[in-house]
């Protein structure tokens, strides 16, 4: 039976790194080498596909496939969102109107288009007039309910809170109610 010797990987490194780091250890020391990646045992006698194989379950090739086939399908859903702005932000002005004071309309227009194009995809415009109207129909605390049963990363829920006291009539006493809760 092979004595190992055990190393540890960078912070950082791909599998293909991984086992190409082992084999040069081995090609340069005559020994061989072993180390743990993400709770899988790799060693210097492994190929890179073996290693794939052991860690993910296909080839390093299949991985690149469907990675690749994984950024196409990104890319075709970033280009078909992108067509359908015009038609989303006609959409998404005319929820605003009906749930927004009217002296937010003109704020709530020209938000929109951005959102749509930003991060989120105008995810947070639904989002937002939601908790807007469940204030408006109920209470802050049933928005801010609302609010955190959405799901929010520390991010969108900065986003919301900006949102939020931008286009609710009353935006700081919820996003003061939110803080203190």
């Amino acid at each position: 039976m092979k004595k190992y010797i055990d190393v540890d990987f960078n912070y950082g490194m791909t599998i293909e790194e991984a086992v190409k780091y082992l084999r040069q250890l081995s090609y340069e020391t005559g020994k061989d080498y072993c180390g743990t990646f993400n709770g899988n045992i790799l060693s210097s006698d492994m190929t890179v596909d073996e290693a794939y194989i052991k860690c993910i379950g296909k080839t390093f090739k299949e991985f690149k496939d469907e990675r690749e086939k994984m950024r196409q399908d990104f890319i075709r859903r970033e280009e078909e969102h992108k067509k359908k702005i015009p038609e989303l932000t006609k959409y998404w002005i005319k929820e605003g109107h009906k749930v927004l004071s009217q002296d937010k309309w003109d704020e709530w227009d020209r938000c929109v288009p951005i959102r749509l194009g930003d991060l989120y995809k105008g995810m947070e415009l639904g989002q937002c007039l939601d908790i807007i109207k469940t204030v408006k129909d109920n209470s802050i605390v049933a928005g801010i309910k609302v609010m955190k049963n959405q799901g929010h990363s520390g991010m969108s829920w900065g986003l919301m809170k900006s949102m939020i006291y931008t286009f609710c009539d009353c935006g700081s006493e919820f996003v003061e109610a939110l803080d203190n809760m």
